[in-house]
């Protein structure tokens, strides 16, 4: 069975020669193996700039090694998130901007500009035709498709609805539209336990579609609800859970197409890093943090961006964790899902290889 090369490195070093900073760049050199980019090749770095309120969105000195690296290669490097579904403080570009500022992506911490791919509104997108089981069209946001090449650089954590979120979820859902996004979650119906439930409100206060009324518990208007569940995500009691859990695969699956969709010309330009640190049960997008799952580990980067978050999944599995002892599936059991769904149906769409040559470069 064909596999591909994924190389790591952990945290820890002690020289200045071989800082973590180096590393880094190391890793790209050895991943980006064969790729060269033309001059003034616009090269997108796929981040996610955090959500006002939470810390465990990748640090900016962390991805400036990166940037770098694709400047040293020839490209104009510019650092890109799409608008998100849910009312945040990332839903428009005007606050998305304004809240990648506020949490350092600036120069000169950074020396890329940023750029929200899908306009002011979320709805500037490209069309992109594809062979999948659920789309033959993904909506793709115009900068991510306008690039000459993508760099994956992800914070590999938990996730409520796919049990992890890695390159995959990163490239599929963070390279969509908004309508893009819409079409990933339609589905998804969650329900309220009304004896978990507080009545707190915040899942109202971060609805988009206004779904949600609270008065001794929450109330989801499913005719109304557009099933990004984000209620899920910001519920600080664990009361919203989705109804179908089937949802859960095939969300996961309708995230690879998307990823997919945003590669489809970029396969051969394209770079895949997790880091693999503050492993939390759930994404950057609530304005809180939880425990991380198991300690800080280290990154993994790879041209194969299946075997790269099967890497990333393996190493947290193989870790002893704060309530899961080693060998275990912690993402799968924190949230009743099966993770790999999302591993398989990128297989299956030709993205990549499950199976992989870890390389320690530490």
């Amino acid at each position: 069975m064909t596999s591909s090369k994924v190389y790591f490195s952990d945290l820890s070093s002690g020289s200045k020669e071989n800082n973590l900073i180096n590393r880094i760049g190391r890793l790209f050199k050895k991943a980006c193996e064969g790729i060269e980019y033309d001059k003034d090749d616009l090269v997108a770095l796929k981040l996610h700039f955090g959500e006002k309120g939470i810390d465990t969105f990748l640090r900016p000195v962390q991805v400036e090694p990166i940037i770098k690296a694709v400047r040293d290669a020839g490209g104009k490097p510019f650092l890109a998130d799409s608008n998100t579904l849910y009312t945040g403080s990332r839903s428009n570009a005007v606050d998305h901007q304004k809240t990648a500022q506020e949490n350092g992506w600036v120069r000169p911490v950074v020396s890329a500009p940023v750029i929200i791919a899908d306009g002011l509104h979320g709805n500037e997108f490209y069309a992109v035709e594809i062979d999948g089981e659920h789309f033959d069209e993904v909506k793709i946001g115009a900068a991510f498709f306008q690039a000459d090449g993508i760099i994956g650089v992800s914070h590999f954590k938990g996730h409520g609805m796919t049990g992890f979120g890695g390159t995959l979820k990163n490239l599929g859902m963070g390279c969509a539209s908004r309508a893009g996004k819409l079409m990933m979650h339609y589905n998804v119906e969650p329900e309220v336990d009304i004896e978990e439930c507080i009545g707190c409100g915040k899942c109202a206060i971060w609805c988009p579609a206004e779904a949600i009324e609270v008065e001794q518990y929450a109330e989801i208007d499913l005719e109304k609800c557009i099933g990004c569940g984000e209620c899920r995500i910001v519920c600080p009691e664990g009361a919203i859970e989705v109804k179908d859990s089937s949802s859960n695969q095939e969300i996961q699956e309708k995230i690879a197409e998307f990823a997919h969709g945003s590669l489809i010309d970029k396969y051969e330009r394209s770079i895949f890093f997790n880091f693999v640190v503050d492993v939390t049960p759930e994404c950057d997008c609530p304005p809180w943090r939880k425990y991380p799952m198991v300690p800080d580990i280290g990154i993994v980067a790879s041209k194969d961006p299946i075997a790269v978050d099967q890497a990333a999944y393996d190493l947290v599995k193989d870790e002893k964790g704060r309530e899961y002892g080693a060998g275990i599936d912690k993402f799968g059991k924190e949230h009743d899902v099966d993770p790999t769904a999302q591993l398989k149906h990128g297989e299956k769409l030709g993205m990549g290889y499950r199976k992989y040559e870890l390389i320690d470069i530490s």
